[in-house]
C-alpha cells in the first residue's frame, strides 16, 4: 500500500516542505501555513486521524471510508466534504469509478482516494494529486491555500475527462464510418457491441459531470460569502456543466448513428420479408397443385405425358399470373 503524504505549506514564504505524520497535530495549530494530507488508500487508522485528530464528523469518517456511487456534499462547520467521481474503462465495457473524497477546512486539506477496485491501478487514482505534489515540491505555481488547491485537483480531473471525452468522440467518428460505408455489415454483432461500450462511457461521463456540477452549484450557494473561496467554486461548476454538455452533444451525436444503422437494418429486414413472401405468393399454388396431382397419378403404370403438360403449363400460367400481381403491387 502507498504512504500518505503530508505537505505544509508557508502562507507568507510559499515554501512547501514535507511532514511526518506525527507533526500533524502540531501543524493544524499553527497559523502559519496550511496542510495537505494526501492518503493513496483509507483504512481504519485513516478513519481514526480524520476523527481523532481532524476532528471530522462520524457521518464524514464513514462517507471517505466507505464507497460511493454518486457525487455528495457536506458541510460541517468550517469544513467542506467534497466527493467526486471520474470514470475509467475497464474490461468488457465495464466503467470503473475513481473515487476522490475531499475535506476542505480553513487551514488544512484531506485528499482521500478510493476505494479502489483491484483490477484499477493505484497510479490511476493518484494521477491528479502526484502532478500538483510535484509542482509543489518543485516550487512552481504554488496554491495559496487549501481551498486553491482543491480548485486545482478538480481542475485536473475535468481537464482528463475532457480528454476522454475527446477520445470517445474518435470512435464515435470510427463508427460512423463503419456504418456509413457499409463495413459492418459482416459483423454487426461487432459493431453492436461497440456502439453500446462507447454509448455507455460517455453517458456515464455526462451523469458524473452533471451530478458534480449540481453539488458545486450547492457548494456556492453555502459557501459563497468568501469572494475568493466563491471563484474557486463557480470555475469547477462551470468545468463541469462544460463537460456535461460536451459528453452531451456526443451521446446524442452517436445516438443519431445508432439510429440510422437501426433504421437501415430494419429496412433490408423488411425487403427480405416482402421478397418471401413474393417467393411464398409464387409456389404456394404450384405446391397445392403438385401436391394433389401427385397423390393421384402415383397409382398410374405410366406417365401421361399430355396430362403432365397441361400440369405444369397450369403451373407456370400461375406463378406468370402471381409474378405479374406482386409486381403491380410493389412487391419487387
Amino acid at each position: 500500500m502507498a504512504v500518505q503524504r503530508v505537505l505544509w505549506v508557508d502562507r507568507e514564504t510559499g515554501t512547501v516542505a514535507r511532514r511526518e505524520d506525527a507533526d500533524i497535530p502540531a501543524l493544524l495549530a499553527d497559523p502559519s501555513g496550511w496542510l495537505w494530507l494526501d492518503v493513496p488508500e483509507p483504512d481504519t487508522q485513516t478513519g481514526a486521524l480524520l476523527s481523532e485528530v481532524f476532528g471530522a464528523h462520524p457521518a464524514a469518517v464513514e462517507d471517505v471510508l466507505e464507497r460511493n456511487h454518486v457525487p455528495r456534499l457536506h458541510v460541517y462547520g468550517q469544513t467542506l466534504l467534497l466527493i467526486l467521481q471520474r470514470p475509467q474503462q475497464g474490461q468488457g465495457g465495464h466503467v470503473h469509478y475513481l473515487e476522490l473524497d475531499q475535506m476542505v477546512g480553513p487551514n488544512y486539506l484531506v485528499t482521500v482516494h478510493g476505494p479502489r477496485n483491484p483490477a484499477v491501478p493505484l497510479e490511476l487514482l493518484l494521477e491528479e494529486t502526484e502532478e500538483l505534489a510535484r509542482r509543489m515540491l518543485s516550487g512552481r505555481r504554488v496554491p495559496s491555500g487549501p481551498w486553491d488547491a482543491s480548485h486545482r485537483i478538480v481542475s485536473s480531473l475535468t481537464i482528463a475527462q475532457e480528454r476522454q471525452v475527446n477520445q470517445l468522440a474518435r470512435e464515435v467518428g470510427g463508427l460512423e464510418q463503419k456504418v456509413m460505408t457499409q463495413r459492418s455489415d459482416a459483423h454487426p454483432e461487432a459493431l453492436l457491441e461497440d456502439l453500446f461500450h462507447t454509448r455507455h462511457t460517455l453517458l456515464t461521463l455526462r451523469t458524473m459531470a452533471g451530478q458534480a456540477a449540481e453539488i458545486y452549484g450547492r457548494a456556492v450557494r453555502l459557501l459563497g460569502e468568501d469572494a475568493e473561496v466563491r471563484e474557486f467554486l463557480r470555475d469547477n461548476k462551470d468545468a463541469y456543466d462544460r463537460l456535461s454538455r460536451i459528453a452531451g452533444g456526443q451521446l446524442d451525436y452517436l445516438s443519431g448513428v445508432t439510429e440510422y444503422y437501426r433504421a437501415r437494418t430494419d429496412t433490408k429486414m423488411t425487403i427480405a420479408a416482402e421478397r418471401l413472401a413474393v417467393i411464398a405468393a409464387i409456389t404456394l399454388p404450384v405446391t397445392a397443385i403438385s401436391s394433389v396431382m401427385g397423390m393421384n397419378v402415383i397409382v398410374h403404370d405410366r406417365t401421361d405425358w399430355v396430362s403432365l403438360g397441361i400440369l405444369l403449363a397450369v403451373m407456370i400460367a400461375l406463378s406468370l399470373v402471381l409474378l405479374r400481381w406482386a409486381k403491380r403491387q410493389g412487391w419487387w
